[in-house]
């Protein structure tokens, strides 16, 4: 089923390169093609606090960005979060440079997003990211990366 959706999301993103900078869109791009997420911003403590807890599902075409104002080491949880969730851990420039697959509903294992100064996490679902190819290396577009040092600015 993710493989499906997957398919059908890289076939939908094809134009991602000709839409416009959106802060409720995240582009990818990557050597596997491109996609586009509809996706919640989690930009202040309560909200990042919040996340995705407590949803029983997320469309296979959505996810939440998770925007820190200052680049910093990050490391999530999964504490009352009832889906798998993919976590892309991204630098300033929008470079991806981790990702965590498939973490575990409700595991309060902390998950750390190396040893990078990072300052956006995109949670999309679970299994996702492989099926789609997106790897380290990967670049996302956003209203929220700076156009004087992102890879793919706005």
């Amino acid at each position: 089923m993710i493989g499906r959706a997957a398919a059908v999301l890289c076939v939908l993103a094809q134009g991602a390169l000709a839409q416009e900078c959106r802060d409720d869109t995240v582009y990818l791009k990557g050597d596997w093609g491109q996609a586009r997420f509809a996706v919640e911003i989690a930009d202040d403590d309560a909200e990042r606090a919040q996340g995705l807890m407590h949803r029983e599902h997320m469309a296979s075409s959505a996810g939440m960005l998770f925007v820190y104002q200052r680049p910093q080491r990050l490391s999530f949880w999964m504490r009352n979060t009832l889906i798998p969730l993919d976590l892309i851990f991204v630098d300033h420039t929008g470079t991806v440079r981790k990702i965590h697959h498939s973490a575990r509903p409700l595991d309060e294992t902390p998950i750390p997003g190396g040893p990078d100064a990072l300052t956006h996490v995109l949670e999309i679902n679970g299994g996702l990211a492989k099926a789609m190819g997106i790897s380290v290396g990967t670049v996302l577009r956003h209203p929220t990366f700076f156009n004087q040092v992102a890879e793919w600015a706005c």
